[in-house]
């Protein structure tokens, strides 16, 4: 069943009746264009969608869904056409236990949803709290002034829209999505996970309770635990996870002194003069610069180098760094041949609705301007 309605205590009140009546749920992102929507129901095999007019039919001959199975999470297709993951009722509610108690909270708190619904970190803020008895408010998106005075203990929230908000205002914030600022506040949650992992499973670097993660030869991050996707929707679409139960991330990274450091995504890697670069970690040296608000790094075919470091870079003031003072900035922390040979100033960055950095827009865009 898709529900294609604002996010809202009705929303939760139709996933609520949708389960009790045994079937599993897809919420639509409401901010689809109307031809990506239609897309969608029709590549996971909707069998009925409710919207604000009443419940039609869609699709008679699209395949059952198994007992068990609670909800379809859409993929944000950054890397391609939406897949659905099926996650089931047992898996929410291991992924729901398992981050309260890595939180060590419960019924006493107050959960705010409001991250899109449609995807799993807003999801989950529903079915954390429905686990663990607290109490739930839902907003249709973030607003700072609405977020601050909902009387909510407890949010999840983008790098974005922390920004935006006085931390303190909360017992505390899981911060998920896009690449966390260089610091955060004591009361701030670092999530690493995947819509596929039920959301973040890895907290500050740690794995939550119940949760396992191995570095496989290759370097790649594998996760496992009872809240890993069942499998996709799509039709003819390998799952991820092996006949031992890890789920592949494509994710490369390392453990630093016991605690998970991830690199970033194994297709974006820079190779450049011979050498590797990850965008992510000259982002996090760049991020720390006075002059820069906002960065984004990618690898740019090159003649010469095979690849070149290309920095996009939102300017914070009226000043504008200068691509050598940059390449010395980041040449301070890392190896010299990770710092940018081309510096782009933009307005703002391309991004996902969770805030992650679309680089590949940013390239594309680069390219056709040459």
């Amino acid at each position: 069943m898709a529900l294609d309605l604002a996010a809202s205590a009705a929303i939760a009140e139709s996933v609520r009746r949708e389960w009790d009546a045994a079937n599993a749920v897809l919420v639509v992102d409401q901010r689809l264009p109307d031809t990506a929507r239609r897309d969608l129901l029709r590549n996971l095999g909707v069998h009925r969608v409710v919207d604000a007019t009443g419940r039609s039919l869609i699709d008679r001959a699209a395949e059952p869904m198994d007992d068990g199975d609670a909800v379809v999470i859409a993929t944000s297709g950054t890397s391609g056409p939406p897949r659905g993951v099926v996650h089931t009722h047992a898996g929410l509610r291991s992924a729901s236990l398992a981050s309260a108690a890595a939180l060590r909270t419960g019924a006493e708190a107050h959960w705010l949803a409001c991250l899109p619904l449609a995807h799993i970190g807003g999801f989950g803020v529903l079915t954390r709290a429905w686990h663990t008895g607290a109490d739930l408010t839902i907003h249709d998106g973030f607003d700072p002034e609405s977020a601050t005075t909902s009387g909510a203990t407890h949010v999840s929230l983008v790098a974005t829209a922390m920004a935006r908000i006085e931390t303190t205002t909360f017992r505390h914030i899981l911060l998920g999505g896009a690449r966390p600022p260089a610091s955060v506040a004591d009361n701030v949650t670092v999530t690493y996970g995947l819509t596929e992992s039920c959301g973040g499973v890895v907290y500050n670097r740690r794995p939550i309770p119940g949760v396992s993660v191995d570095i496989a030869a290759d370097g790649e991050v594998l996760l496992r635990g009872p809240m890993i996707m069942s499998r996709y929707r799509n039709r003819g679409v390998k799952s991820p996870v092996d006949s031992d139960g890890w789920l592949h991330t494509n994710d490369v990274g390392r453990f630093d002194d016991g605690l998970l450091l991830v690199d970033g995504r194994r297709g974006e890697m820079i190779i450049t003069g011979g050498e590797n670069v990850w965008p992510d970690s000259v982002e996090r040296v760049l991020s720390r610069h006075p002059l820069v608000a906002e960065c984004a790094v990618a690898g740019v075919d090159d003649p010469v180098w095979g690849q070149r470091v290309v920095a996009w870079v939102v300017k914070n003031g009226d000043a504008v760094p200068t691509l050598e003072d940059l390449r010395d900035f980041v040449a301070d922390s890392l190896p010299r041949f990770c710092a940018p040979r081309q510096l782009v100033v933009v307005d703002s960055l391309p991004r996902t609705t969770l805030g992650k950095v679309l680089r590949r827009a940013l390239v594309d865009d680069l390219s056709s301007s040459r």
